[in-house]
């Protein structure tokens, strides 16, 4: 149990060439450098860097994509922030957005700052994403 959270400095660690496979949870604020196959869920927040590549949702308190690969979700409620030469192939949910040029972001993305308007967004794309689970592929 950790006895500090700091969201300033770095807590976690996962290096270049380094590999998790199952979900984790982050107590602080991260930088993952590495691959990971499986959901993040952190209370603090999270760098992707240049060479990451996730496979799974990310659930922070804030995201900010460097580089690398994400295909999964990413519910970040502070702000996402995509730099140049990454991709995301998954949803965005945030309240603040910003991308870079040369980013793939292959999703939907909702970005509203206002939280009434945010929550009804939020709410739709739940049910939006709970159908389209549930139909039949041919």
């Amino acid at each position: 149990m950790a006895l500090f959270n700091d969201s300033i400095s770095i807590n976690s660690i996962l290096g270049n060439g380094s590999s998790i496979k199952g979900n984790i949870q982050i107590n602080g604020f991260a930088r993952i450098d590495g691959d990971i196959d499986g959901n993040i869920y952190a209370q603090g927040n999270i760098i992707i860097g240049e060479n990451a590549r996730i496979r799974g949702n990310i659930t922070a308190k804030s995201v900010t994509v460097i580089g690398g690969i994400v295909l999964g979700d990413i519910i970040a409620p502070e702000f996402v922030k995509l730099l140049s030469s990454c991709a995301v192939i998954g949803d965005i949910q945030t309240r603040k957005f910003q991308s870079d040029e040369n980013t793939v972001l292959h999703g939907y993305c909702i970005s509203l700052d206002e939280e009434a308007e945010y929550a009804a967004a939020v709410s739709k794309w739940e049910n939006l994403k709970a159908i389209s689970s549930m139909s039949i592929r041919i």
